[in-house]
């Protein structure tokens, strides 16, 4: 889908000069991207972000979003400066406001006008609910009043800050009429045209960074800064004339989750970035191991890296879940563009998050090994895998910490497992026994099952295993906070079962992503749809060898089963190192974004 946006992209990414010098300083490499910011801006890409105010009235967001993800094949710092500018600045004024807010857009689309998103706070990052920066509405000057109250409510690691900003999306706590209504975004001016700070703005740099040096993260601090009332960005709550606080959404938590929910499109695009970049470390990887040679017989040449078992087992299960992530964010992006202005979008935001943790974590995992199977030569900056280590890192944690995200899905299970089995009591009841008796009987037939080549290697074999590993540990879950609330408050209840219900969440991620991989190895067709399934059966039964101990715990395999999957694992990690090089060619990654000498052959043969 988007394969000219995609084309596009992969143009400006093909230019040797549109990468970045990594022994560059930190200041050279901030001007660099933002330079190559405006060019991608000259090239219409700003555009792509706002259908119907600078786009073409029939598009969609999926045009941006697939740009976002292809441009995740380059420099990671103008990745996140784009999506910064164009995906949250420039977004929170398209979703949270209105048409006086999108006359900006074409400024903010052209790079002209570069802003930030200032949510975060030095005491609050993941508990936005919380913040503490306050919008005191004064009806005397008919203006809202932005102050920092105290240390803990700074902005911190704001995006275009430290140096190139100068309007902000500021989120805090509004109050009109000495009445408290939550969490709103109000448009502030933090610089000048000349780049001097506002009066009442202090600006700080929050300095050196383990990765992403060319982004600018800034820190904020107002002192009673005033603003019109009409830079509250008002499309679901506004301040009328009269200095009256109104909102179409009664409920104050309600009105702060679906502000949040028109943002859920960031989550996508950060965890479609981690999956292209992983994707440009494994293949930077996997080339290498396909010309590196090193020990063998004494007769005859050495042996590749890709002929040793144990590099294919490094390898190979990963770029598998490389396809997974990508499928999994080609999934939830079309549910997105199909279902982001539903009334609830609940189930939606909990599968972003989910598909973010997903990708994510696998970016550090696979980028990780993929720095060890190459040795002292994936150490070196010039071969590109360190610094996507350095720049993915803090993916797990912006947009989302992982951790606070993962709770997030497993609370959205509880409330599924609530409706289905307690909400109409006796049939609910009925329900939930019949579930819990049909899993069981599915359980022993596991027990019998799968533990030959045909049966491991059957998709209705994973699909089973993978459901009744979720639903086993969501009825789990379910039933320890059950048994707590009688003895506890409801908070004290979920911390008591906080690890369970991680683990629930995670098992239901990986439901949902293989459910994501089927359907692309479903739309595929004769050797390629052969290719995607062995690429799938690695993905699935690696997940499930990692999970081997719970399995056999809890009698959904068997000691024989738990050995077959082994033995099958190996043997898919062979068939798909034979796919290994068509699937990086399909990925079509510019050979200026693979960049990495040792991605073109052996050194030790130059």
């Amino acid at each position: 889908p988007y394969g000219a946006v995609r084309a596009r992209a992969r143009g400006f990414l093909a230019d040797p000069a549109h990468r970045l010098d990594p022994g560059a300083s930190t200041a050279a490499q901030r001007e660099r991207v933002r330079a190559l910011l405006l060019e991608l801006a000259d090239a219409g890409f700003g555009r792509l972000a706002y259908p119907g105010v600078t786009g073409e009235e029939g598009d969609d967001l999926g045009a941006f979003m697939a740009a976002f993800e292809t441009l995740g094949q380059g420099e990671l710092s103008l990745l996140v400066k784009f999506g910064v500018q164009f995906g949250l600045f420039g977004g929170s004024l398209f979703f949270l406001g209105t048409e006086r807010h999108h006359a900006l857009l074409p400024q903010v689309a052209t790079g002209e006008l570069l802003g930030c998103f200032a949510m975060s706070e030095l005491g609050h990052g993941s508990n936005v609910m919380a913040l503490e920066t306050t919008a005191t509405f004064d009806p005397e000057t008919d203006e809202l009043v932005i102050h920092t109250p105290s240390e803990s409510a700074r902005k911190e690691w704001i995006g275009n800050a430290a140096l190139h900003g100068r309007l902000a999306t500021v989120f805090a706590q509004l109050e009109v009429g000495g009445e408290a209504h939550g969490v709103h975004a109000v448009l502030v001016p933090i610089r000048d045209e000349a780049g001097a700070p506002m009066p009442g703005v202090r600006i700080g740099d929050c300095g050196e960074k383990l990765g992403l040096h060319g982004v600018d993260n800034g820190r904020l601090w107002f002192d009673r800064v005033r603003v019109p009332r009409a830079n509250l960005l008002d499309r679901f709550a506004r301040i009328t004339e009269e200095g009256t606080y109104e909102s179409p959404i009664a409920s104050p938590t309600k009105r702060f989750f679906t502000m949040l929910g028109t943002l859920v499109a960031g989550r996508i695009c950060v965890a479609s970035g981690a999956a292209s970049a992983s994707q440009v470390g494994l293949a930077v990887a996997v080339r290498y191991a396909f010309a590196r040679r090193q020990f063998g017989a004494e007769e005859g040449p050495e042996l590749r890296l890709i002929d040793y078992p144990l590099h294919r087992r490094r390898l190979m299960p990963l770029l598998a879940q490389s396809v997974a992530a990508r499928a999994a964010v080609a999934r939830v992006r079309a549910r997105y563009l199909e279902e982001h202005d539903a009334e609830d979008t609940r189930e939606l935001e909990a599968l972003a998050a989910g598909v973010k943790v997903f990708a994510t974590d696998h970016a550090t995992r696979a980028l990780q090994a993929a720095r060890e199977s190459c040795g002292g030569q994936g150490y070196l900056a010039e071969n590109r895998i360190g610094p996507l280590k350095s720049d993915t890192d803090v993916f797990t944690t912006f947009e989302g910490d992982n951790a606070v995200l993962l709770q997030l899905v497993g609370k959205a299970l509880l409330l599924d497992f609530r409706k289905a089995f307690f909400d109409d009591r006796v049939f609910g009841v009925l329900r939930f026994l019949g579930a819990k008796a049909s899993r069981a009987a599915r359980g022993s037939a596991v027990r019998n099952r799968p533990d030959t080549r045909a049966e491991l290697r059957d998709p209705e074999t994973w699909r089973q295993l993978f459901a009744d590993r979720r639903d086993e540990l969501v009825e789990g879950v379910a039933m320890r906070i059950r048994k707590r609330l009688g003895e506890m408050p409801a908070e004290e209840a979920f911390l008591a079962v906080q690890t369970h219900l991680v683990a629930a969440a995670r098992a239901h991620v990986e439901a949902e992503v293989l459910e994501a991989f089927l359907a692309l190895v479903d739309a595929a067709g004769g050797a390629e749809r052969e290719a995607l399934e062995r690429q799938c059966g690695l993905w699935t039964l690696w997940r499930l060898e990692e999970d081997a101990g719970w399995l056999l715990e809890n009698g959904f395999l068997t000691g024989a089963g738990a050995r077959a999957l082994r033995d099958e694992v190996d043997a898919l990690a062979a068939e798909c190192a034979d796919d290994a090089m068509g699937l990086l060619h399909a990925l079509r990654i510019p050979d200026a974004c693979l960049g990495a000498p040792i991605a073109f052959g052996d050194p030790a043969e130059r």
